[in-house]
């Protein structure tokens, strides 16, 4: 397989000030992510770039007409039913309600906050690949450092790790996008691209709205809105000149079955 990129966005409520303390109304978290959702779409159909959009069933349900848009041109996985709370039945629940409104087979899933999730009950609900682990360090977040750092089976479960760098694992995800100069993103990126011929990184909607008025960490409010617009695109268009830009299903096709492996 040729290099490829895995870029994703994970379409949720944005709850995420309620982990600081501050209370949002539903109206609020909806409509903050979805004033960044337009923004994506629009360039990401100006820089002919197909995604993966990791979907609650909440948001989903919520904005039907939206979803269909974003399926007729790109990928949909779930991202659970809601974004600040989980059960298991919602792995099933979430695929179900996704295909119904798509009218698609519903192939991937990524836990909220990338928290542990069992494998065995993935696959019993009905997946095909997981994309629910950071294989890094942070503290209070993750501790997945010794964990499988690129793609692997489990079972008949492929799962697709978030890209870190070898050896350092340096994380490339949007935290990372935020608070980090280009020139390291970029470095990071190679070597990452240069050892394992994919990428996965993954963004939010609501990152590309103004959530300066939030009570929010510097490291989290950092380059919102179109600033964060701005960087999103100029890191694009290098990334085209990396490699390709597929969907997980695609990637999902063309990775090893387990007894081929």
């Amino acid at each position: 397989m040729s290099k490829v990129i895995l870029l994703s966005f994970d379409i949720e409520e944005f709850d995420i000030p309620e982990e600081y303390g501050e209370k949002i109304e539903d109206a609020t978290k909806f409509e903050v992510s979805s004033k960044g959702l337009d923004l994506i779409l629009l360039l990401l159909e100006r820089l002919k770039i197909k995604a993966t959009f990791f979907v609650t069933a909440n948001f989903a349900l919520n904005h039907k007409t939206v979803l269909t848009k974003i399926a007729a041109h790109h990928e949909i996985a779930s991202h659970g039913y809601y974004h600040a709370s989980f059960s298991p039945e919602d792995l099933e629940k979430s695929r179900q309600v996704l295909s119904h409104l798509t009218g698609e087979k519903i192939l991937g899933f990524r836990m909220p906050r990338l928290q542990n999730v069992n494998d065995k009950a993935i696959e019993r609900a009905g997946y095909e690949y997981n994309s629910s682990m950071n294989p890094t360090y942070l503290p209070g977040r993750y501790n997945n450092f010794f964990k499988n750092r690129t793609a692997y089976y489990s079972d008949n479960l492929l799962n697709i790790p978030i890209s870190v760098t070898p050896l350092l694992r340096f994380p490339l995800f949007w935290l990372s996008f935020k608070n980090f100069p280009f020139w390291l993103i970029k470095l990071a990126t190679r070597l990452t691209m240069a050892n394992d011929h994919y990428l996965n990184i993954y963004f939010h909607p609501w990152e590309f709205s103004d959530i300066s008025r939030f009570k929010l960490p510097s490291y989290v409010k950092r380059h919102s809105g179109n600033k964060m617009l701005e960087r999103l695109e100029h890191y694009l268009c290098w990334l085209k000149s990396q490699g390709e830009f597929i969907p997980f299903s695609e990637f999902k096709q063309n990775f090893l079955l387990p007894n081929l492996r």
